[in-house]
């Protein structure tokens, strides 16, 4: 029998991204598990009392909901969970309440649903796959409906859809995994979309990273290899656009800097290599894809990086070579699916490290064991993760879940002052 109260290290903390119609990131469904269970199926004993405690404690001790920024939580919802009081100590503004297929029409699930949306909460069904009328309560009270893909084939997505469009809920698309699903869901009026269709180089075929992105990469790849400044003066000059800004911020009053700034060198020199690297971090975050939004694999990865240079920087405190590695490494890890290349071709240019470039061609290395970790969070197994965790000496999940809190924090952050 599991024990009624259970700490944040036995937490394994996921996320899987959800996106809107112009591909921007709106959400996570956050996937709390407590050992090597999934929260959604723990049944036995005081499994889902346990697994409540698990998710309020996320919210309060690795404050999950401050990490979400403007984004949404969705969060699996069982039958007892749904009746637990834990559940209401849970933030409303920050959270999606998922209720799981599994739970039962009955009076009294409908009466509680009813009272969590009086209080403020959202409610989402989840995997649903066709109207029955049991349901039609159920469906009348949530704001969200999840409709999961796999088991539909395209004339019973149509007709699903047909019958959901008058109910004027929010559509979110689950599990899509190819561009003609996201397509097909966008022309049936679907406004949310979660699956692996973003993550694979098909869905965006024939995009690749514009030239300053490649800039942006190109300059980040020369301060952490400790070029000299004179390399990094060359490699500015052919981007007049990356110049001027860069002489801007050098120049303003944030920045602390009394002597006016008129050179490219003197900036670079007065600013220091630290502040020059957040900066082009910033930037590329910040890059807007061909649509003019900012990518959402973009955000993923730079999340990615944040993660890994963070668990870098606990495994081995004071080695800043290895935590910039880390950041490298963890940011250009899902580029072949950004522009549809293999790793080895987009690498090829930049020059980088034998450690750098071990880790993401042949996943080998303590950067390419740091890397297998990070993401596994994203869409692993609680079992996924700790055989990861085993190949990361003096990784464990409290560590793990607080500076995954701390990345998602960190890129809500960076979200903010990049649309400012």
């Amino acid at each position: 029998m599991l024990d009624s109260i259970v700490s944040s290290a036995q937490l394994f903390l996921g996320r899987q991204p959800i996106l809107d119609r112009n591909q921007e990131l709106v959400a996570y469904e956050l996937l709390f598990r407590s050992g090597t269970h999934n929260a959604a199926v723990i049944t036995d004993g005081d499994g889902a009392s346990a697994t409540a405690t698990v998710i309020v404690n996320a919210f309060t001790e690795l404050s999950v909901g401050d990490a979400l920024g403007s984004c949404l939580g969705f969060i699996n919802v069982d039958e007892e969970f749904l009746f637990s009081d834990l559940l209401e100590l849970l933030p409303m503004q920050s959270v999606v309440l998922e209720i799981l297929e599994t739970v039962p029409a009955t009076e009294a699930v409908v009466q509680r649903c009813r009272e969590l949306k009086e209080k403020g909460f959202t409610l989402a069904l989840d995997d649903v796959i066709q109207v029955s009328p049991e349901y039609k309560e159920l469906l009348d009270l949530a704001e969200i409906i999840k409709v999961d893909l796999p088991p539909l084939s395209r004339e019973d997505l149509i007709k699903l859809a047909e019958k959901l469009k008058p109910l004027n809920k929010k559509l979110l698309a689950e599990k899509v995994d190819s561009r003609e699903q996201m397509e097909l869901c966008m022309s049936l009026g679907f406004e949310l979309f979660q699956g692996y269709y973003f993550a694979k180089p098909t869905i965006i075929a024939g995009k690749k990273l514009n030239h300053s992105q490649m800039a942006l990469m190109r300059l980040m790849n020369l301060i952490h290899s400790d070029a000299d400044t004179v390399e990094l003066e060359t490699a500015f000059k052919p981007e007049p656009d990356l110049t001027v800004n860069l002489l801007r911020m050098t120049n303003s009053v944030g920045c602390g800097c009394t002597v006016r700034i008129a050179s490219l060198r003197h900036a670079i020199t007065i600013l220091g290599r630290r502040q020059l690297q957040r900066w082009l971090q910033l930037l590329l975050f910040a890059s807007k894809n061909q649509s003019g939004t900012t990518s959402p694999l973009l955000h993923l990865a730079a999340t990615r990086g944040r993660l890994m240079e963070l668990l870098a920087a606990t495994l081995r405190r004071n080695d800043t070579n290895f935590a910039d590695g880390a950041f490298m490494v963890g940011i250009m890890s899902l580029m072949p699916a950004l522009m549809g290349l293999p790793i080895a071709e987009i690498i090829a240019p930049l020059g980088i490290t034998s450690e750098v470039h071990d880790a993401l061609c042949e996943g080998s290395g303590p950067l390419g064991n740091l890397l297998a970790v990070v993401a596994t969070t994203e869409y692993g197994t609680p079992a996924d993760i700790s055989n990861a965790m085993a190949n990361c000496p003096g990784l464990d999940n409290e560590t793990l879940n607080r500076c995954l809190t701390q990345a998602l924090t960190w890129a809500s952050n960076i979200n903010r002052e990049a649309d400012n």
